[in-house]
């Protein structure tokens, strides 16, 4: 265990001890003539140094430093620089990159009280032309890839303290606003040292990552861990991956990669599009945690691709199902070593009134896959009925609660909701236990393993029943095979009643009946979860997502109720139809 007060003293001093060793090695997409780039223990303390001056020449110790990059190392030296300067971090996305990301970045700049911009300089006059058009006033740009700017030898070690912040960590905003995480160099410290637990990271691990620096367990899971521990990694770009799946089992194959995650989807992706020809390359023997996290987790996919994996030797318990949230910095769950995950059958209609009980034969059934057992020298967590704020029984779900030295201290400049989000109180017969995180999210603790079953503000209620969005998503996925590898926003919207809605992604072909598809739809809804569903057909890349994936249902159903969709076909229930602002397609019933 490192006892450094700050993370900035353990980078520090594994580049005094590791100066020659590779740290990250960032590998090309298919452009001709790119080749990999390397960068030392010594060379990203080189660099840093120069940045961190930079920095301190212009005031930004302990202020905001926003950081916009493309995928590379460019992003690496200039967090670490960040930490070498005493200034507080901001990552995230370039402006443009996904839609609405200029209005969402721009609503960061003002929320965090921006001091500089650091960007490379291929992206400095996008990055100038943003602030200019966002009436930023103040706000200094450097392209850090410049060797003029900035001094190593006139850096000065920062005074910091384990309360000191380390960075902002931007939430997604899949059911909310993104909100500012504070995150310490305490709470980062205790994460990385529970993530080291969890997997057995070390010197020698070898880390492989294609998620956004700027993600949370991109950043803390995949570049932090190795700093921490004094590992290297290799990373890819998001983009890379997602053109070619197999270049990510590729780089784990080449790299020896010991470690690498991925949300659902990203396996998923890979068991659609790896071809049997790319899998005879492959040699998957050293990825001993392939961690499954940031959305739900899928008891199909993990089992298909074990099964599919196995003859480049995957191994089943290689799989790590985990459970985590910038709130808590990254981990707070996950499979431990050397076991395969556990999963779980039970009946769905107990599910849907909050018990986890064994499914009796036949239909009506749900498989969830546990997202690991919950260290207790990190964290505490408790399963509380969110209305009554009293604890659940063990095998009952509610709304999953944390206590530990990783929970940040709440939201940048949100006192009111951090009172009511970080500061819960447990209610008893003994009184009121208080200083409790709620996470938002529903699950269960049963014989030592947490499932997490849905997000609290999107669970649907049908005549009593509690739907979980992302079941009716995947049932219907499976149902025919214009869905399969589109998305789906399923959600309620309320006239004094709430009603099931589904968006569902299709690829139309010629021999296909929207209409007919729709009524298919409608039927199998009705028949697995006993709820009429309103259908909207829309073309592939409609349904929106944050930036690391996960389906953003409420901004769905408000472009559903502003009219705002470029719908293909629709079958709606006239009181859904009544909600929506503008003229909708003939509704049913």
């Amino acid at each position: 265990m490192l006892r450094q007060e700050n993370f900035t003293e353990i980078v520090l001093r594994h580049a005094a001890e590791l100066p020659d060793k590779e740290a990250f090695v960032f590998l090309p997409d298919s452009t001709p003539g790119a080749v990999a780039r390397q960068l030392t223990y010594a060379a990203l303390d080189a660099e840093a140094r120069r940045i961190a001056s930079w920095l301190q020449r212009h005031s930004a110790a302990g202020e905001r430093v926003l950081l916009l990059y493309p995928s590379g190392l460019e992003f690496v030296k200039a967090f670490v620089g960040c930490l070498y300067a005493g200034a507080v971090a901001v990552p995230a996305p370039l402006p443009g990159d996904q839609d609405n990301q200029s209005a969402r970045l721009t609503g960061i700049l003002r929320d965090a009280g921006v001091r500089a911009v650091l960007t490379d300089s291929a992206g400095e006059p996008a990055v100038s032309a943003w602030l200019r058009e966002s009436g930023a006033t103040g706000v200094r740009v450097l392209a850090v890839d410049d060797p003029a700017q900035g001094d190593a030898a006139a850096w000065t070690r920062p005074r910091l303290t384990a309360d000191s912040l380390a960075f902002l960590q931007y939430t997604s905003g899949s059911t909310s606003e993104p909100k500012g995480v504070m995150v310490s160099h305490r709470n980062l410290i205790a994460n990385e040292q529970a993530i080291s637990r969890a997997l057995g990271t070390h010197e020698g691990t070898r880390m492989g990552c294609w998620l956004p620096a700027y993600h949370d367990m991109g950043l803390i899971g995949h570049i932090l861990n190795p700093l921490y521990v004094g590992g290297s990694a290799a990373l890819m770009s998001p983009v890379s991956f997602l053109m070619r799946p197999a270049r990510w089992l590729q780089m784990i194959t080449d790299h020896r990669v010991t470690v690498s995650g991925s949300p659902n989807f990203g396996y998923d992706l890979c068991l659609r599009r790896v071809t049997d020809e790319q899998l005879a390359t492959l040699d998957l023997s050293s990825w001993e945690h392939a961690c499954n996290g940031a959305e739900p987790v899928r008891s199909e996919t993990v089992r298909a691709f074990t099964e599919r994996f196995a003859q480049a030797g995957f191994r089943p318990e290689s799989f790590c199902p985990c459970y985590g949230m910038a709130e808590t910095t990254l981990l707070v769950s996950g499979v431990p070593a050397g076991r395969a995950p556990v999963h779980r059958t039970v009946d769905a209609a107990a599910l849907e009134q909050g018990r986890l009980d064994d499914a009796p034969p036949g239909d009506g059934t749900r498989t969830l896959v546990g997202s690991g057992e919950v260290a207790p020298d990190d964290f505490t967590v408790k399963i509380v009925d969110p209305d009554s704020r009293a604890e659940r029984p063990e095998g009952h779900v509610g709304e999953i609660w944390a206590k530990g030295a990783s929970v940040a201290a709440g939201y940048w400049n949100r006192p009111r909701t951090n009172a009511q989000v970080f500061d819960a109180g447990i209610v008893s017969p003994a009184g009121t236990d208080p200083g409790w995180l709620r996470t938002g999210d529903l699950g269960a603790m049963d014989a030592g393993q947490l499932y997490v079953t849905g997000r609290l503000k999107e669970m649907i209620l049908i005549n009593g029943r509690n739907i979980y969005p992302h079941d009716v998503e995947r049932e219907v996925q499976g149902l025919h095979p214009a869905f399969r590898g589109g998305a789906g926003a399923a959600f309620s919207v309320d006239d004094g009643e709430e009603h099931l809605v589904l968006v569902q992604e299709f690829r139309r072909g010629a021999a296909q009946d929207p209409a007919a598809l729709c009524a298919e739809v409608r039927d199998r809804v009705r028949r697995e979860f006993q709820a009429s569903c309103s259908v909207v057909l829309v073309r592939p890349a409609t349904v929106r997502k944050t930036t690391s994936g996960k389906i953003r249902r409420t901004l769905m159903r408000q472009l559903l109720l502003e009219d705002r969709l470029a719908v293909v076909h629709q079958d709606l229930d006239r009181r859904v139809a009544d909600l929506a602002a503008g003229p909708m397609a003939t509704p049913v019933g």
